[in-house]
């Protein structure tokens, strides 16, 4: 049975979430005996034919903009129009050309990731096109993948003609052992006397109030920032305005092992995250066993479950983080909870079986393509 997964800048993951999920899920799948093929970009830098099984194909798009993008998934998409059994799109920013594969009796997945239109940094007229790809998506794939239960309640609550829709997370690695700490030396920091915040510096990521509950704690502990804090835009420039000593910034870091080890000796992490599904950053964080503060939605309700400590606000914040440093909180019953959830939810094998189920599921219902 021969899947392509399109929709990433590729693999070896080298930039985000979902180049990982994709690095995983293919070689996860390539292991059970599926054929995958994973799209990648071009770029400059040495381009190979296979990854441990996993056939690479790649396609560019001219420098657009915004539209480099949307023309870079339209040629992967044309590309993989007819030879597929299977074709899996993450994201729906090019969900009107999905169909092109479907016009070939090609089957169409896609995984919407998050609620996109939702994000507070997009304007207007962003919001409006991806409402419309959200909507156009639902009617243009044969199955929606949803990372979270919460993201498929929300796609039914507001579209009745859901076409079919499964439930399947990310996956996670349970760090076992306790890694090197010798990275820490770089920024200066002592295991269990910081927290920690890994993402993006945008409002739906709450950031400002993750910071805001910080200062007004007692905690002489400090608050260690991993993200783009030089990024030109008013919302870090407010971030960056309240001044403390105790904040660090510590800049973008894409190296798994220093993450790792940033993740793993921290004293509690901060996950600000509101309009994604089963967030990634929160599933490593869970993998290490961390301590973890999370804004309360449904998104994290579901991934923590009672594992986590959930707050609204700054206010909120500042005194779980009071009370987790008092001897009355057991913090270690959340730690432990929080990996013993991972281990029993969100494991890499656990996610890649669940997809291998469905695509032999398909592969019963409909005769598989030659090519």
């Amino acid at each position: 049975m021969k899947i392509a997964i399109l929709g990433t800048r590729g693999i070896p993951a080298k930039y985000g979430g979902f180049e990982t999920f994709a690095e995983r899920l293919a070689l996860g799948l390539t292991a059970m005996g599926f054929e995958v093929t994973v799209f990648c970009e071009k770029s400059i830098s040495e381009r190979v034919e296979t990854l441990q099984g996993v056939k690479l194909r790649y396609c560019s798009a001219p420098a657009l903009g915004p539209l480099q993008t949307i023309l870079y998934d339209l040629k992967s998409l044309w590309s993989a129009r007819r030879e597929f059994d299977v074709v899996y799109m993450l994201g729906y920013g090019a969900a009107p050309f999905c169909y092109i594969p479907r016009l070939w009796g090609t089957e169409v997945w896609i995984n919407p990731d998050g609620i996109e239109w939702a994000r507070a940094k997009w304007g207007f007229f962003a919001r409006l096109y991806f409402r419309l790809m959200e909507w156009t998506a639902l009617r243009t794939a044969n199955r929606i993948i949803a990372d979270a239960e919460a993201i498929a309640t929300s796609l039914r609550s507001r579209h009745r003609n859901l076409s079919a829709c499964t439930v399947i997370p990310y996956g996670c690695d349970l760090i076992e052992a306790p890694p090197s700490a010798h990275a820490l030396c770089e920024w200066g920091l002592e295991p269990n006397d910081y927290y920690l915040v890994v993402c993006r510096l945008e409002p739906e990521n709450h950031i400002l109030e993750i910071v805001e509950g910080f200062q007004r704690s007692g905690s002489s502990r400090q608050l260690v920032i991993v993200g783009d804090h030089l990024a030109k835009t008013s919302y870090v420039a407010q971030i960056r305005a309240l001044t403390d000593s105790r904040i660090r910034f510590a800049g973008t870091v894409f190296d798994k092992e220093r993450l790792t080890a940033l993740r793993y000796y921290s004293f509690g992490y901060m996950h600000g995250h509101s309009v994604g599904g089963t967030n990634p950053s929160l599933l490593e964080a869970m993998g290490c066993g961390n301590l973890v503060f999370a804004h309360d939605n449904p998104f994290n309700r579901e991934t923590l479950d009672v594992h986590g400590l959930f707050f609204k606000n700054a206010q909120q914040l500042a005194a779980l983080i009071d009370s987790a440093e008092t001897p009355t909180v057991d913090i270690a019953k959340f730690r432990i909870g929080a990996k013993g959830r991972a281990m029993a939810r969100y494991t890499w094998p656990c996610i890649i079986n669940a997809y291998g189920a469905l695509l032999k599921l398909h592969n019963q219902e409909t005769p598989v393509c030659s090519s």
